[in-house]
């Protein structure tokens, strides 16, 4: 895979992307921790070495390599973590993550051709990863009703609020702005 870009930060994040996307074991996949970090550290090398343009026909020869050796393992991990994305994202929204058996009858009974249900996901693009799909919940503003002053706040805690570094505060701007007012009308 040749990518060609003038930024090469986008390069190295298409080239991370889909070498993350290929070698894609996780540290259970691995009988020791010290297997599963040499496994991490020859992942890296390679990425590393396609990204600095060195040695990049030996190492597309393993990627492919490992491809076809591992191709079955390759998608039970994608599957696996598209199963993740899809649970987080129902749990996110406080809905059940939904099995095989039920996004059947779901998707017999949404309405429209080639609706995607809520908490689903759409089809793949060209990385392979899926895209979520709905809106994520938004933030509740902190405090109370009314945004100005918050409830059950007493005078110290306000005043900390309104409080800059050093501080600063709007009252010394007001009071000096009036100061220098009232000075000028009684200097004659």
């Amino acid at each position: 895979m040749v990518v060609s870009s003038t930024n090469p930060h986008n390069k190295e994040i298409a080239i991370r992307r889909r070498i993350a996307s290929i070698f894609n074991k996780r540290e259970d996949d691995f009988p020791s921790l010290r297997e599963y970090n040499d496994y991490l550290e020859e992942v890296e090398d390679m990425t590393f070495n396609l990204i600095e343009g060195i040695d990049v026909s030996d190492i597309e020869a393993k990627i492919a390599k490992y491809q076809e050796e591992n191709a079955e393992q390759i998608m039970i991990n994608r599957a696996r973590k598209a199963e993740e994305l899809a649970a987080a994202m129902a749990a996110s929204k406080g809905q059940p993550a939904q099995t095989d058996d039920d996004s059947a009858t779901n998707q017999n009974s949404q309405a429209g051709f080639g609706a995607v249900p809520q908490g689903q996901y759409a089809p793949t693009f060209a990385g392979g990863q899926p895209r979520p799909t709905g809106m994520a919940p938004q933030p509740l503003p902190l405090g109370g009703g009314d945004m100005p002053g918050f409830a059950g706040d007493d005078e110290e805690t306000k005043r900390l609020r309104t409080e800059r570094a050093g501080g600063w505060s709007g009252d010394i701007s007001r009071k000096r702005a009036l100061e220098e007012a009232f000075g000028s009308i009684w200097v004659c």
